[in-house]
């Protein structure tokens, strides 16, 4: 639900005195919101800082809209006018400025905001069980929500992300260490509500724990996973951490089990965090505070190395 009052800090100025200029929108891997003050390219150079794991970045413009994609399969709009901010910066934005996704929307407890989109943006989703959808771009006029995919009973959408108009993969990274990935044009794009098609096919026991796509021309790809065990309380196994180039992983066909991209150590049996996408790789802790990835020399089936602290979040920065 979106808050009537998602109001902008006092000291904003009034919507009458905003022109309506190129922006960035920016959601970080902590919850987030923020805008920029112009629709520059984001850079990815420069110093580490706490809120940099930024998993969605739209450009816009101060007047207009993006939307909230999320876990429940839901898309809510979202006015970019309402949003603080950022001050300049040369090098990449962090989000220490911005304001908590709670200050403009209101979800239930077991829904979560995954990304951001542009309201003219084809989506492509991927759930924990396995399922992938690509959305036809349809946008209600007038309504401030609607639903994107029919989720099964007990399903949820672990992954969404907007499709430019270039070649992509599409890929699954599931919890028993097992990556799939596949051109975006075998998934025959559906209506808003449509449930999907095979995706990824599972074992036994095994959900989806990261879904997205990798352009054709991302720069050095890279594959970044942490294993751990399933009896440790969430955030507080730090586990092993393998960064390993994309191109180590073979396509394989939509509905197949991929391939493994992890090898377990003693004491570990799950894969608890994987992320796929263009260099830099950034890492933070739950607090947002910056964490050191390995190098991205790992085998496609090799072990990680420990981390030196549990990791929460995995992105390219913006």
């Amino acid at each position: 639900v979106l808050l009537a009052s998602a109001g902008a800090p006092a000291t904003s100025a009034t919507p009458l005195e905003v022109s309506d200029d190129p922006c960035w929108v920016l959601l970080s891997c902590t919850g987030l919101l923020a805008r920029t003050g112009d629709g520059d390219p984001i850079s990815t150079a420069g110093d580490r800082a706490a809120h940099d794991v930024l998993p969605a970045a739209v450009r816009t413009t101060a007047r207009g809209e993006v939307g909230l994609v999320t876990s429940r399969g839901r898309v809510l709009r979202l006015s970019v006018l309402e949003l603080p901010v950022l001050p300049p910066t040369h090098g990449a934005p962090n989000l220490s400025g911005g304001a908590p996704l709670g200050a403009f929307v209101d979800l239930p407890a077991a829904e979560r905001v995954l990304t951001l989109a542009g309201l003219g943006d084809g989506l492509a989703l991927g759930t924990a069980q396995g399922v992938v959808k690509r959305v036809v771009p349809d946008a209600p006029a007038g309504r401030s929500e609607w639903e994107v995919i029919g989720l099964r009973d007990g399903d949820e959408v672990v992954g969404a992300v907007a499709l430019a108009d270039q070649p992509a993969d599409l890929v699954f990274i599931t919890t028993d260490a097992q990556l799939l990935r596949f051109a975006a044009d075998a998934v025959r794009p559906q209506g808003r509500p449509a449930g999907g098609m095979a995706g990824v096919k599972l074992a036994t026991g095994a959900r989806v724990t990261w879904f997205g796509a990798v352009p054709a021309d991302a720069p050095d790809p890279v594959v970044v996973t942490v294993s751990g065990s399933s009896a440790a309380l969430p955030g507080t196994d730090a586990g092993s951490v393998k960064v390993t180039p994309f191109t180590e992983y073979p396509a394989k066909g939509r509905g197949t089990g991929g391939v493994r991209c992890h090898r377990f150590l003693r004491g570990e049996d799950v894969l608890v965090l994987g992320w796929v996408g263009p260099s830099p790789a950034r890492a933070s802790s739950g607090s947002g505070a910056p964490l050191e990835l390995p190098p991205a020399t790992g085998r496609r089936d090799g072990p990680g190395t420990p981390s030196p602290a549990p990791i929460a979040a995995v992105d390219g920065g913006a």
